[in-house]
């Protein structure tokens, strides 16, 4: 038989105790934990009360609701909705028959109170008919002579002028109808005072808003993005049919194509809610909540620590906190909900590469 070299059966006994002890002793030990990638977001100084929230719809500033003057039969109406009109264009005429008669009438009416006095002046230089005969052809000269231009004003009112350039929005009758007079026929709006939101708000609400609180006002035509405003006018009268105070607010971006009728969500930031401050954080940092507690990861020298926070209130475009977080302190957005106290993090950019992410194809 063949022997083994002298050493080697030491060496397989130490192996074998050495195996035998770390079975004695537990589990080998844990690998490191990966680090999670996460995206992060500094907390931030926002307004102590919530934003006012409510929607509204954009108009032109300067819309005008133009009608005749005078019911009648629409003879022609020489604009479509949308095309731009110039001031002084004629946009829309009635028949002017009966109104043509009309003028004819009172300018008749007139010419006779005016002969009627010539004569009668003569007879009272002639003393043939009283002072006070003569005072009465004065008032039916002067009554025949103002019914006449107002004939002629109602005639001058029987067409709708562009009273500026803009544009037609609305176009509410057709040719051949009839109208009564004041009844709206165009609406038409121009470009150079801009585009308004016009909302209402409830009593608890006006009383907090002033003029130039800043607003901001999402919409679905330009998804994603928050246009700034500016509050305009504010009412202090309650609309009778509703209860509610309407208020307006300016849109202040330049360059954008809005549209009379589109709907708007408004977010009102009023002064009081500027007068004091209070740390935000976005909505996906929060990852408990219960009543007005809640938690978030802070990440620190490469850790996220979970800290316990509370909540103020949740707006919209973030949670306000009361106590717990800094301003300028990092907080875990995406990612937060695969996270453990102290767990290893990596800062990403992109939102997709964080934790539960989507994945996104990236461009070569």
């Amino acid at each position: 038989m063949t022997r083994l070299p002298g050493p080697l059966p030491r060496l397989l006994a130490a192996a074998v105790i050495h195996a035998g002890l770390a079975a004695c002793n537990g589990s080998p030990p844990a690998a490191e934990v990966e680090a999670t990638p996460v995206r992060v977001a500094a907390a931030y100084t926002g307004p102590a009360l919530p934003a006012i929230a409510t929607n509204g719809v954009v108009a032109a500033k300067d819309e005008m609701r133009l009608s005749f003057k005078l019911g009648g039969i629409v003879r022609r109406i020489a604009v479509q909705e949308g095309e731009r009109v110039r001031r002084g264009q004629r946009l829309a005429e009635i028949e002017l028959t009966e109104v043509d008669a009309q003028v004819e009438q009172a300018a008749q009416l007139a010419a006779k109170a005016q002969r009627d006095l010539e004569r009668g002046e003569r007879l009272y230089a002639d003393q043939v008919i009283s002072l006070e005969q003569l005072q009465d052809l004065r008032t039916q000269a002067t009554v025949a002579a103002a019914q006449a231009a107002g004939a002629r004003f109602n005639r001058s009112h029987s067409m709708i002028v562009a009273p500026d350039d803009g544009v037609v929005l609305r176009r509410l009758v057709e040719e051949r109808e009839f109208v009564p007079a004041g009844q709206t026929v165009l609406v038409v709006s121009g470009a150079d005072r801009g585009f308004v939101v016009r909302a209402a708000l409830a009593d608890r609400e006006i009383v907090q808003v002033k003029l130039g609180d800043p607003a901001g006002i999402r919409m679905d035509a330009f998804p994603g993005r928050v246009l700034r405003g500016t509050v305009s006018e504010v009412s202090r009268a309650a609309d009778g049919g509703s209860g509610l105070f309407p208020v307006e607010v300016r849109i202040e971006d330049d360059g954008v194509r809005f549209a009379s009728g589109l709907v708007a969500k408004l977010s009102i930031v009023p002064a009081a809610a500027r007068t004091a401050s209070l740390t935000w954080v976005p909505i996906a940092a929060i990852v408990e909540g219960d009543g007005d507690r809640a938690s978030v990861f802070v990440v620190r020298d490469g850790r996220a620590l979970r800290r316990e926070v509370e909540v103020a209130f949740i707006a919209i475009d973030g949670v306000a906190l009361a106590g717990g977080l800094e301003a300028g302190e990092t907080v875990v957005t995406d990612g937060a909900l695969y996270l453990a106290d102290k767990d290893p993090v990596t800062i990403v950019k992109e939102a997709a590469q964080a934790a539960g992410g989507t994945p996104i194809p990236t461009r070569g």
